[in-house]
């Protein structure tokens, strides 16, 4: 299957199990990981793929995305996952800011 069936396949598991994933760590299992794998992304390799990154910017220290892919140690993807009912609206642009 290659990936735009695969991402088509993902959309419509999506719009089934939206309204069940009630918390953040639900949504990264059933959404988040499998777009990752698709991306073609080892979600298993934490040299490939690692959760809760400490992304230190300027005077903050400490903070953490849930998820980076790295290329040669170092980070060319940050993914920050909120559950799915949330609205990405100004409540979390100083987290996606930062």
């Amino acid at each position: 299957m290659d990936m735009i069936d695969q991402l088509k396949e993902l959309a419509s598991r999506i719009r089934k199990v939206k309204d069940s994933l009630q918390i953040e760590e639900a949504t990264k299992n059933a959404l988040i990981m499998p777009f990752i794998k698709i991306l073609g992304y080892d979600v298993f390799n934490p040299a490939e793929v690692t959760p809760e990154l400490t992304a230190d910017v300027g005077l903050k220290r400490g903070e953490k995305v849930d998820y980076a892919i790295l290329k040669a140690s170092k980070p060319i993807i940050l993914i920050e996952c909120k559950k799915s009912e949330n609205e990405l609206d100004r409540n979390h642009a100083s987290q996606l800011v930062r």
